[in-house]
């Protein structure tokens, strides 16, 4: 089931989520909503409190290339283990603050530990746009977004614009 997406500013997308001690047939129906909500959008990464649940619970498939299988990942409680020195700068957006975009510097390499949908322990080393991704939606479980990444000016502008764009959208 396709869910809405919460749009900047919305209180929920700051507040930092709970690890998911249990899991629950309701939680993997979450993911399953989220993974379905992503690929609708189009997107490549979703995170819990973009879909107003606090859940420390992220999706994501950053697989780009026609003809290429998809590799959908569900992460429970997922944490940046070990990160490398090299930085790497993409240029993201974000399903919750539409057609904004904007160069983000991140580390390069990210190891990220996490639970699947069957309870069981991953870990496993992302580089490059997978990098990028599973970084921005971590930083959502903890209430932060790209745009806290920009000069103050930027951010405020971004905000201005998405303020504008709720108000248009619930005029109808």
């Amino acid at each position: 089931m396709k869910r809405n997406i919460l749009l900047h500013p919305d209180p929920r997308l700051k507040k930092l989520c709970a690890p998911v001690t249990d899991m629950t047939d309701e939680l993997r129906s979450l993911a399953d909503d989220m993974l379905a909500t992503m690929y609708d959008a189009p997107g490549i990464g979703l995170a819990a409190p973009q879909v107003g649940v606090l859940d420390r619970l992220i999706v994501m498939d950053c697989v780009k290339e026609e003809g290429e299988p998809s590799r959908p990942l569900i992460m429970f409680n997922p944490e940046v283990i070990a990160a490398s020195d090299d930085l790497n700068t993409y240029e993201e957006g974000c399903l919750s603050i539409p057609d904004q975009y904007a160069d983000v510097t991140r580390p390069a390499e990210v190891d990220v530990r996490w639970i699947d949908r069957d309870g069981k322990e991953h870990t496993e080393t992302f580089s490059k746009l997978w990098a990028t991704c599973v970084q921005h939606e971590i930083d959502h479980l903890d209430g932060k977004l790209f745009i806290d990444y920009l000069k103050p000016l930027k951010r405020q502008m971004i905000t201005r614009k998405m303020t504008k764009l709720k108000r248009e959208l619930a005029r109808g």
